[in-house]
């Protein structure tokens, strides 16, 4: 095998429109809708689904490099960012911190411009954090911070043990990146006015935009560590510009839903056959771009999903507002609020709301029969298999 740097065409991608223009139709409609059912709800609940869907990405961007991060840092360094009340925690996470200011950069500023200053803040968030102690954990990196990797060692993916090791990919050499990303920004930056290089007056999608910058950052794999989570910022990024507001999604927690799928159609976009380097053929991606499209339409699905759940949330907290609970009650419900039509797919049992409420089977039955007298909550099945589900209509 070899790489796509090395092809006589790169870096003029070629995709059959064809094939994408479809996907990419119903991805631009979903997200619209999407922005502008949030545009028009009460800013309360925009606020609580964009702040939800942000601390799924940063936790999720970071998991697929094996990367855990405590989700209260995240959400109250978020909070704090986005100039909210921060919810109070007892240990500062500085890599969550640098991620929720990661996010947020892209989110306030994607109508400027992508630069290498840029990048290079952003790298430095990923690994160093902001604030108290910034500059000094720089200092102290084992890693190349904010800047592009300069080994001469060439930078490789690898697996298997030492002296086994099979190369999954190998990136350009160090002395070619500066000159590889100036390539890359150039195009980033004029790609809103760009026609696709076999259709004549055809500009490139905006999806389909995201998904070639995706590639392109990732093939040439800038930065000593933390291309997976900067390229996937890049991502929303150019979709922002693409809308004209930030959007509502989380790529990142589907991608880690399938994470074996996305590092197999990287690497499969990534190289190429040893006799394609001299073809004539074109460097067709069209395959990369069905896959990315599609993945993007089911992120947009799920925050979708769970937008929704946030605004059920509030119409059931409304309609309730009168209603005499416990704050055990309260809690559990909030849990299966929270937790969202995956958690609890067909509703809790007696012994679940005990588990979420600490307390004694007994008084969990005595709590969801009082749920269920006051409306809060309906139920399914009988005997062992009854099952308790949050009354979302008032006539449930």
């Amino acid at each position: 095998m070899n790489y796509i740097w090395r092809h006589k065409h790169w870096p003029q991608f070629s995709y059959d429109s064809s094939k994408l223009s479809a996907l990419a139709y119903q991805y631009a409609k979903q997200a619209a809708q999407l922005s502008g059912r949030l545009s028009q709800t009460d800013d309360g609940d925009s606020i609580a689904a964009q702040l939800d869907l942000m601390v799924d990405e940063a936790i999720n961007t970071s998991l697929i490099e094996g990367e855990n991060l405590n989700p209260a840092s995240v959400r109250s360094s978020l909070q704090n960012y986005l100039n909210l009340s921060p919810t109070p925690i007892n240990v500062a996470d500085v890599k969550a911190e640098g991620m929720a200011a990661l996010l947020v950069d892209v989110r306030k500023h994607f109508n400027k411009p992508l630069s290498k200053e840029m990048l290079f803040n952003w790298h430095r968030m990923v690994f160093c954090g902001v604030g108290a102690g910034f500059e000094d954990n720089i200092l102290h990196s084992e890693l190349t911070v904010g800047q592009w990797r300069d080994s001469p060692e060439p930078m490789q993916i690898v697996s298997g043990p030492v002296g086994y090791e099979r190369v999954h990919y190998e990136a350009p050499a160090a002395q070619d990146v500066d000159a590889l990303m100036a390539e890359f920004l150039n195009w980033f930056n004029q790609a809103d006015v760009l026609q696709n290089h076999h259709e004549d007056n055809q500009q490139v999608p905006g999806v389909i935009r995201a998904g070639i910058a995706h590639l392109w950052f990732e093939v040439v794999h800038p930065f000593d560590d933390g291309n997976g989570r900067i390229g996937r910022a890049i991502i929303e990024y150019a979709l922002a510009q693409d809308l004209g507001m930030p959007v509502v999604l989380s790529m990142s927690t589907h991608i880690e839903k399938n994470k074996k799928e996305y590092y197999r159609q990287l690497n499969t976009a990534s190289c190429c056959d040893s006799s394609e380097l001299e073809n004539p053929a074109v460097l067709d991606i069209t395959e990369w771009l069905y896959w990315f499209i599609e993945t993007l339409i089911a992120a947009q699905q799920e925050a979708s999903e769970k937008v929704a759940t946030i605004f059920e949330k509030t119409a059931f907290w409304q309609r309730h507002k009168n209603t005499e609970l416990s704050e055990r009650q309260k809690a559990v419900l909030n849990k299966v609020f929270k937790a969202g039509k995956e958690g609890f797919p067909n509703g809790i049992s007696a012994q679940k709301y005990a588990a979420l409420g600490k307390c004694s089977k007994a008084t969990a039955t005595r709590d969801l029969g009082d749920l269920l007298a006051k409306n809060c909550l309906r139920s399914e099945g009988v005997g062992r298999g009854l099952r308790y589900l949050i009354a979302l209509s008032p006539d449930a």
